[in-house]
Order: C-alpha cells, then sequence, then structure tokens
C-alpha cells in the first residue's frame, strides 16, 4: 500500500536556525533536534519519508512562512537529549528509553516572498490551520493538503 504524503509545519527562530542556514547545511539536510514538547514529538514520529513541510520563522519581524523542506530520514532517538552539558539535557531519559526524538529535513525552496502571519490570518481557507488557532505554540504541526495548497499558491504568486 502506498504511504499517503502528509504536510507539516515546522517553527524556527531566525536567529536560531533559519532557511538560509538550512540551505547552507551540507547537502542541504539537517536534523531537527530539540522538541521537547510531547504532541510536536508525536508528530515527529508520524512523519515519512518524502513529507513536506512548511518552515516557518517565529519571533521574527513579522512571523512567516518562508518556505520548503522534506522529511528525509524518519524519528530517531535526538542526542541532545544526553548531553548534559547542552541547552537540550533531559535528566530523565536515557539511551535505552530515549524520551525525544528528531527527524531529517532537506531544503527545497525558499519562497520569493515571506507568508506573513498577518497575510495567513486573512485567508478564510486557512481559518481552521493549527498555526492560527489562539494559544498555539507547537513548533511542530500537521498542515492538512487544502491548508498546504492555500499557502503555497499565495506564496508562489507572490514574485
Amino acid at each position: 500500500m502506498t504511504q499517503v504524503r502528509q504536510y507539516w509545519l515546522m517553527k524556527s527562530e531566525p536567529s536560531a536556525f533559519s532557511i538560509q542556514d538550512l540551505a547552507r547545511s551540507p547537502g542541504q539536510t539537517t536534523c531537527w533536534d530539540g522538541v521537547r514538547n510531547y504532541q510536536a514529538r508525536n508528530f515527529m514520529r508520524a512523519m515519512a519519508i518524502g513529507d513536506q513541510v512548511l518552515l516557518y520563522h517565529s519571533n521574527a519581524d513579522p512571523p512567516a512562512v518562508v518556505g520548503i523542506a522534506e522529511v528525509v530520514r524518519t524519528s530517531y532517538p535526538d542526542d541532545t537529549q544526553f548531553d548534559k552539558a547542552g541547552h537540550h539535557y533531559d535528566p530523565t531519559s536515557s539511551r535505552a528509553q530515549p524520551r525525544w526524538d528528531m527527524v531529517d529535513i532537506r531544503y527545497r525552496e525558499t519562497f520569493p516572498v515571506a507568508v506573513s502571519l498577518d497575510r495567513l490570518r486573512q485567508e478564510p481557507k486557512l481559518k481552521k490551520m493549527m498555526l492560527l488557532r489562539k494559544g498555539s505554540r507547537l513548533s511542530v504541526q500537521p498542515v492538512t493538503p487544502t491548508e498546504w495548497a492555500v499557502v503555497t499558491k499565495i506564496a508562489r504568486s507572490r514574485t
């Protein structure tokens, strides 16, 4: 049976890791590590190779969807949970029973013009998008095929 492609949104502060950083990464690929929310982790566990990802710059002026990546490796233990000197260290996690996962993503595209959060809110077809829900702060979240189509259409029509 063929896997149905899924769509996702991943948030990152551009000062920490931007789409430009991804494009400059070796092989234009990186691991998406440091996620410390169970729901976001579970979303990453549901990702499959070939799934498409909207990259969103949070804490930016303005916050915006800036491009696309693709999942190239499914979830595996996030090594940062074991680094006692690291910011993402989790003393309750062990190598025998890791708590946190990461996936690998590859750069696909930078949009000619970023699609701001305000612009997304103006689109009636996106009113139920998880990103736009009050209090939604997840760094990894699903996007429906319809939401994907709307966002990418807006992004590509703004040249």
